[in-house]
């Protein structure tokens, strides 16, 4: 019975240890660095606190105290490494793999340059399906600039929603 019960206490805190299994070793790498950074106190979990020290070191001095609650409260207990490794799965859930984005855009490049007109995309994506607000297409060009003939290097955009950073090149 004592089994049972343990594990039932540990998938509903989000513990699981399955976790470990959704990422490269690579990836939980730096996810394991992240955590470190954001822990201020090393004390294994982040707390307000934590967050608070971090966003200042980051030059946002002025979080509300109701902000960092928020955050925290994502979680369903204390966050440590595998409750933050777990958050970090489930906001990655659902994402395709790689190589699936990549041949999406693809029928976006017929030539197969790699790139897609800033112009043609934003049309794109504020006119159809899920359509991105003002916001988002200013917060995706201040991520993904275009080159400066008007081109965004879809690849990276792919990369980076799969792996969560830009390639070193």
């Amino acid at each position: 019975m004592a089994p049972k019960k343990a594990k039932r206490r540990q998938q509903a805190e989000g513990g699981s240890s399955n976790v470990f299994s959704m990422f490269e070793q690579s990836q939980i790498q730096e996810y394991k660095e992240a955590f470190t950074i954001i822990d201020q106190n090393r004390d294994g979990i982040i707390s307000k606190d934590d967050l608070r020290d971090v966003l200042a070191s980051m030059g946002q001095l002025n979080v509300k105290n109701e902000e960092l609650e928020a955050m925290v409260k994502e979680a369903s207990g204390p966050i440590n490494f595998t409750v933050f490794l777990t958050m970090f799965g489930e906001k990655l859930k659902g994402a395709d793999p790689e190589d699936v984005i990549v041949s999406a855009f693809k029928v976006l490049d017929p030539e197969g340059t790699g790139s897609i007109k800033k112009e043609f995309l934003e049309e794109l994506l504020t006119t159809q399906c899920d359509r991105f607000s003002a916001e988002e297409m200013k917060n995706l060009w201040a991520a993904f600039p275009p080159d400066v003939a008007g081109n965004v290097d879809y690849k990276n955009i792919c990369y980076v929603i799969t792996h969560g950073e830009e390639k070193e090149e």
